[in-house]
């Protein structure tokens, strides 16, 4: 039985259950491996999008969303292989739009992001030179980091966050089946605040996937 196919707008190409699938069950396997969840490894629509776009090597595999250099070159070189023995074996043909689509560059923002956070300029001062809310500048980094891209936010986490919900907060996030927010604040409770809950994850994320 296969999961109901999520929709894809603006990738172009059908969803494969079955590759997708046998994609979810090799991320298990790397998880399990690795004693990290499933979505450390590669996020759903991630997934998704390689059992769409059929990438066979570590450059089209940077065209999926949420995968950068870094998360290729650390987990990419078993999917690849995956993907392309099951287009050899079903005979499938890879649309060429899709596979010649090139990497995104980082856009100027995100470039100028790191590059505080190596300076180690504090994040709300820097949302605010930025512009952005406190929120904003966490969604941008978010997305930073989930293309595997690594971050070191400790210097902002040691001033704003508790030692103790620093650990609590990793901890969950290393037993999670799950990186959703929503829930990780109804598990976690009213004395953790949603900033002190994505920063954390952002730090974990960093450290573990990255």
């Amino acid at each position: 039985e296969y999961e109901d196919t999520p929709s894809h707008e603006g990738i172009g190409g059908a969803l494969d259950p079955r590759l997708y699938q046998m994609l979810k069950d090799l991320r298990k396997s790397f998880a399990q491996k690795h004693k990290l969840p499933p979505y450390v490894i590669f996020q759903d629509v991630s997934l998704e999008q390689m059992a769409t776009m059929y990438p066979v090597n570590m450059q089209e595999l940077q065209n999926v969303q949420g995968v950068g250099a870094g998360k290729a070159r650390r987990f990419g070189k078993d999917f690849c292989e995956l993907i392309k023995k099951y287009c050899d074996e079903n005979e499938i043909e890879r649309p060429e739009e899709l596979r010649v689509r090139t990497v995104a560059k980082k856009s100027m923002l995100k470039v100028s992001i790191i590059q505080s956070i190596d300076r180690q300029i504090a994040l709300d001062d820097l949302a605010e030179a930025k512009g952005l809310d406190f929120d904003e500048l966490l969604d941008e980094i978010d997305a930073i980091v989930y293309s595997g891209t690594k971050l070191n936010i400790d210097y902002f986490i040691e001033e704003v966050v508790d030692d103790d919900h620093v650990d609590e907060i990793y901890d969950y996030f290393m037993e999670s089946d799950t990186d959703d927010l929503d829930t990780a604040m109804d598990e976690l409770g009213d004395d953790y605040s949603e900033d002190e809950i994505r920063l954390v994850r952002i730090k974990f994320l960093s450290e573990q996937a990255n």
